[in-house]
């Protein structure tokens, strides 16, 4: 069997009493909200019910204890969103943070698994 090994790494921030506030999910829901500027339109993006963003939202601005959208509602050009200062920071710092871990994980990966090929060979 001709497979690689990789690793996928998951980074998710919990609160004191194991609640999950932040974490892939939110950071893609953000991201897209920066895209389309709309979170109604982030959401069917990513196949996401409106109301679950609302809540993934809601949740981590009642963690957090800041706003992390800025909605419109309506007008000549319909309503959209934006992300608060304070939501660009929290994005910022869990995508600097994943990074990081990801590199670092992936050179201890390769040290620790870098003789896969090896055992592929002697099954030949």
């Amino acid at each position: 069997m001709d497979k690689n090994l990789h690793l996928k790494l998951t980074i998710r921030l919990y609160t004191d009493d194991h609640d999950r506030c932040f974490g892939p999910g939110i950071a893609t829901l953000l991201h897209r909200v920066e895209e389309h500027r709309s979170l109604r339109a982030a959401a069917a993006s990513m196949d996401m019910a409106y109301s679950k963003a609302w809540r993934i939202i809601r949740t981590a601005e009642a963690v957090f204890g800041c706003k992390l959208l800025s909605s419109t509602i309506g007008g000549q050009h319909g309503g959209g969103a934006v992300l608060t200062a304070e939501a660009h920071r929290l994005l910022d710092a869990y995508d600097a943070y994943c990074d990081d871990i990801r590199r670092y994980s992936e050179e201890r990966f390769d040290d620790a698994f870098g003789f896969y090929p090896e055992l592929r060979k002697t099954e030949e």
